[in-house]
């Protein structure tokens, strides 16, 4: 399996080749989806989601930059509970996928509102085991639901959005059971604002948050919510 830091440099070498360094030509799509019909009811002050569609550092990024998101840590969900790396991680055998965890206020964005951004912009959920030059099954697209309630909310807004057949292809999103979530290293975290001049984040996703201040405007913020700045005054 290539590593991203391996494979970022090759990235660099073909993209100016190309002549198409910095400009977005691998972004996702760029579509406000439909909001849930049904959605989930808040019972706490802050909740927690947690959410897979590639490479972290993108999906982090795009829910940082949301509107009542208090804080999104990259990390690693649906493997092997005894711990996990991005060594580990990286191999595609320990059955973790590169996720983000989401606490967020449901005063201010819904647990609904929260899958119309991460079906929206943040990766595609019609590529198995794939997003962008990423390739296997910790590069998979996933809900990991706390509860039984996020599982309903989730479950039935995948089946409205292939009903509408808003996309080419079925939606192939998981949604599992979260049993496990482990913070990934401190040095993925705020890896795409620390960055923004890596060919990988300009190509793959500093589009996203572009595509989320086009599409979502309600629920941009420009401002990114960072892991760096928790628990600071």
């Amino acid at each position: 399996m290539i590593r991203k830091s391996t494979m970022v440099g090759a990235l660099a070498l073909a993209l100016s080749a190309w002549g198409v360094l910095g400009t977005g030509v691998a972004a996702e799509h760029a579509v406000k989806l439909p909001p849930p019909v049904q959605d989930a009811t808040a019972t706490a002050a802050t909740e927690t989601a947690v959410f897979a569609g590639g490479c972290f550092w993108g999906v982090q990024a795009v829910f940082q930059h949301t509107r009542g998101v208090l804080n999104a840590v990259s990390g690693y969900a649906g493997g092997d509970k005894t711990g996990a790396t991005y060594d580990a991680v990286s191999s595609g055998r320990t059955g973790h996928a590169e996720s983000v965890q989401v606490t967020f206020d449901p005063k201010q964005v819904t647990y609904g509102q929260l899958l119309q951004v991460y079906f929206s912009v943040a990766h595609d959920p019609t590529t198995l085991n794939r997003q962008g030059p990423d390739s296997g099954t910790q590069y998979r697209s996933a809900v990991f639901y706390k509860d039984a309630e996020q599982k309903r909310v989730a479950e039935r807004y995948i089946g409205q959005l292939d009903a509408a057949r808003v996309f080419p292809a079925r939606i192939v999103t998981q949604v599992a059971p979260l049993t496990v979530f482990f913070p990934a290293e401190a040095y993925h975290q705020d890896y795409a604002t620390l960055h923004p001049n890596s060919p990988y984040i300009a190509t793959f996703d500093l589009p996203k948050i572009a595509n989320l201040k086009t599409t979502m405007p309600d629920l941009y913020r420009d401002k990114p919510v960072l892991v760096a700045g928790q628990g600071k005054g």
